[in-house]
C-alpha cells in the first residue's frame, strides 16, 4: 500500500472506487433487464459487446490524447460526458422506454467515451506516484476496480429486488460525481503536456504497434489479455444466465454471486501488490491462468449455488492476479514516450476479445446450454496456458519480467 503515502493518489483512488461501484450497478443491471426483456443469452452477450466494441474503435484516439494532452483534463471531459449519457440511460428507463436496442445504443455511447478515457486513466495512475511506488499504484488501481465489483453488484442485487432497475441506473449516473470531484482536487499532472505530437493519430498508432512488436514482454502481455478477454471475462455477465437457468435464484443471490468475484480479488491483492514473498510477475500470471481455467470448469460443473459461489471467488482472485500483473508488466516495461498509446493497444486487445467472447458464449449457450459453454471455455483456457507455458523461445512468460525501456519515439 505504499502508493497511499501520496495525497493525490489517495484522493483519486477513493473517487474511483465510489464511481466504479456505481458503474458496476449498470454492469449487472443491464444484462439483467435485457435477459428479463428477451429471455435470450445472446442479448446478455450483446450487452457486453455494446460496452466494449466502441472502446476498440476509439482507443487509438484515447491513446494519442493520453500521450499528447494533459491526462487530468482528458479525464474531466470524458467522465463528465459519460455522466450525461448515464443520466440519459436512467431517464429512458424511468419514462418506460423498454427498447433493448435503445438501451444498447446508450451503453455503446458510454463505451465509446470510455475508450477515449481509459488510456488517460491508466496513464494518470503513473502520474500520481514516483516510479518506486508504481507497482503498488497499478495493483491498488486494479484492486479498487475489483472492490467496486464486489460492492456494486451487491447493491444492485438489493436494488433490483426492492426498488427496481430505475434506481440502479440513477445511482450509476450520480456516482460519476465522485471521480469528477476527485479530479478537481488532485494537484499532480494538472497542466503537464506530454510528448509533442509529430503526426496524425494513425501515424502515431502505427509507430506504437511497431514498438510493441519489437518488445516480447509487451507482446506476451497482449496475448494474455486476449486470452482473458475471450475466454475469461464473459463469465461476469454470464452469471445472469446461470442465476436464472442453472441455479434458479433471484436478484439478491445474483448480486452476491457477482460480489463474490470482487471478494476474491480483495483476497488476491496482497500477493499481486508486490509483497516481498510474492512470486515474479511471470510466475503470478502462470499460476493465475492455470487456476482461472480450473475455476471455470468448477463453475460449469457446480452442482448448486453454493459451489458456484466458491468458484466465483476463485475466478475473481485469478482475474485480478492476471490482469493486474500483465498491466503492471506493461507499465514497467514500456518507454514513457509510448505509454498512452501502448496502454491503448492493450486496452483494444482486451476490449476486442471480450465482446467477441461474450457473443460467442451467448450464441453457444442458446444452442448447447450454459454449462457446456463455460466448460469448453475453461478447457480452452487451460490448453492455451499449457501452450504458452511450454514455449522456450521468443515470446514467453518470462519476458513479462523484462526491464524498463528507455528508447525515444524517434527510434520507431
Amino acid at each position: 500500500m505504499s502508493a497511499f503515502r501520496h495525497r493525490d493518489y489517495r484522493i483519486f483512488w477513493t473517487g474511483a472506487l465510489l464511481s466504479n461501484s456505481g458503474s458496476w450497478l449498470i454492469n449487472l443491471t443491464l444484462p439483467y433487464v435485457l435477459f428479463q426483456l428477451t429471455g435470450s443469452a445472446l442479448w446478455v452477450g450483446a450487452s457486453v459487446a455494446a460496452q466494449f466494441l466502441p472502446m476498440v474503435l476509439l482507443s487509438p484516439v484515447g491513446g494519442s490524447l493520453a500521450d499528447h494532452r494533459p491526462r487530468r483534463r482528458n479525464l474531466l471531459v470524458t467522465q463528465t460526458a459519460m455522466a450525461a449519457v448515464a443520466f440519459a440511460l436512467w431517464l429512458v428507463w424511468a419514462v418506460d422506454l423498454r427498447d433493448p436496442v435503445l438501451l444498447l445504443a446508450l451503453v455503446a455511447l458510454i463505451g465509446a467515451l470510455n475508450g477515449v478515457s481509459m488510456p488517460s486513466w491508466q496513464g494518470f495512475v503513473h502520474d500520481l506516484v514516483p516510479r518506486e511506488d508504481l507497482l503498488s499504484a497499478v495493483t491498488m488501481n486494479s484492486l479498487q476496480f475489483n472492490a467496486a465489483r464486489a460492492i456494486g453488484p451487491a447493491v444492485a442485487g438489493v436494488l433490483l429486488a426492492t426498488l427496481g432497475p430505475a434506481w440502479a441506473f440513477g445511482f450509476n449516473a450520480m456516482s460519476f460525481g465522485f471521480v469528477i470531484l476527485a479530479l478537481l482536487l488532485v494537484r499532480a499532472g494538472r497542466d503537464a503536456i506530454r510528448v509533442p505530437k509529430t503526426g496524425s493519430v494513425a501515424r502515431g498508432f502505427g509507430s506504437a504497434l511497431r514498438y510493441v512488436k519489437a518488445q516480447p514482454g509487451l507482446l506476451m502481455a497482449m496475448m494474455v489479455a486476449a486470452t482473458i478477454g475471450f475466454l475469461g471475462n464473459p463469465i461476469f455477465a454470464f452469471t445472469v444466465v446461470f442465476a436464472g437457468e442453472v441455479f434458479d435464484v433471484g436478484p439478491v443471490a445474483l448480486g452476491l454471486l457477482n460480489a463474490a468475484v470482487g471478494i476474491g480479488a480483495l483476497a488476491a491483492a496482497p500477493v499481486v501488490g508486490g509483497a516481498r514473498w510474492a512470486p515474479s510477475l511471470s510466475r503470478l500470471v502462470t499460476i493465475g491462468l492455470v487456476t482461472y481455467s480450473t475455476a471455470l470448469v468448477a463453475f460449469a460443473l457446480a452442482p448448486g449455488y453454493a459451489v458456484g459461489l466458491v468458484a466465483a471467488v476463485v475466478i475473481g482472485a485469478c482475474f485480478l492476479t492476471v490482469i493486474a500483473s500483465t498491466n503492471t508488466a506493461t507499465q514497467l516495461i514500456v518507454a514513457d514516450s509510448f505509454r498512452g498509446r501502448v496502454l491503448a493497444i492493450r486496452l483494444m486487445t482486451f476490449t476486442l476479445a471480450a465482446p467477441l467472447g461474450s457473443l460467442a458464449w451467448g450464441a453457444a449457450s442458446d444452442i448447447i446450454g450454459p454449462r457446456p459453454t463455460v466448460l469448453i471455455a475453461g478447457l480452452l483456457m487451460g490448453a492455451i496456458t499449457a501452450f504458452l507455458v511450454t514455449r522456450q523461445r521468443g515470446v514467453r512468460f518470462s519476458r513479462l519480467d523484462d526491464p524498463h525501456d528507455v528508447l525515444e519515439p524517434t527510434e520507431y
